[in-house]
């Protein structure tokens, strides 16, 4: 009886251990949210399964949208911190901005107003870059690159300075339209993002 009592307490702790598990938020958009391959294949859904295995274990939630935009992402971000109280932020937007040619004085507002209300709420944050072609004209895509780093600074927050740099070089990583990766570059992604973001987790 004494030994059954002390599983069901083991037990019971491993159920409490993974309930109360910190929340990692992905808080995107296409690049983030599987675009063109399946969702499990999916760099954010890559990550999930490996903080599932962690120590602590972990829950990821993942709030990307396509064609998102720093304005929309501003305007979604307070109710998903409500929700669901992440310990992490990885913020992910700015792309879809900058392939729009969006003014970046609105961009860096944005995303100024999303770390900020990320770390008001608790949440440690990583910043993602994004970098544009060059037929956007140097000035504006030196700028746009900039943005992110400045504002990392600024904010006193963690930066990863390009999503994509592992497989940017790489054509065959991408899907016919040149913008999005395939599923076999996902785990790249994935490492690459974990490189930045281990260091909030606090890992045992």
């Amino acid at each position: 009886m004494a030994r059954l009592s002390t599983l069901l307490f083991l037990l019971l702790i491993g159920m409490r251990c993974v309930s109360a598990a910190d929340i990692v938020l992905v808080f995107g958009d296409s690049l983030s949210a599987g675009y063109g391959i399946a969702v499990n294949q999916s760099w954010p859904a890559l990550l999930a399964e490996r903080l599932r295995q962690g120590n602590p274990p972990r829950d990821l939630v993942n709030a990307s949208i396509s064609g998102e935009t720093t304005a929309g992402g501003r305007s979604r971000l307070p109710a998903v911190l409500e929700r669901h109280h992440p310990a992490v932020v990885i913020l992910a937007l700015g792309a879809n901005d900058g392939l729009r040619g969006l003014p970046l004085t609105e961009s860096r507002a944005n995303l100024t107003q999303m770390v900020r209300a990320a770390k008001t709420s608790g949440a440690r944050v990583l910043l993602v870059g994004m970098r544009l072609p060059p037929n956007y004209g140097p000035e504006y895509t030196r700028d746009f690159s900039a943005l992110f780093s400045t504002l990392a600074r600024q904010e006193k927050t963690a930066l990863l300075p390009f999503l994509l740099e592992p497989i940017a070089l790489d054509d065959a990583a991408f899907q016919a339209d040149h913008l999005h990766p395939t599923a076999a570059a996902q785990p790249k992604i994935l490492d690459h993002v974990w490189n930045s973001l281990k260091p909030l987790l606090k890992l045992r």
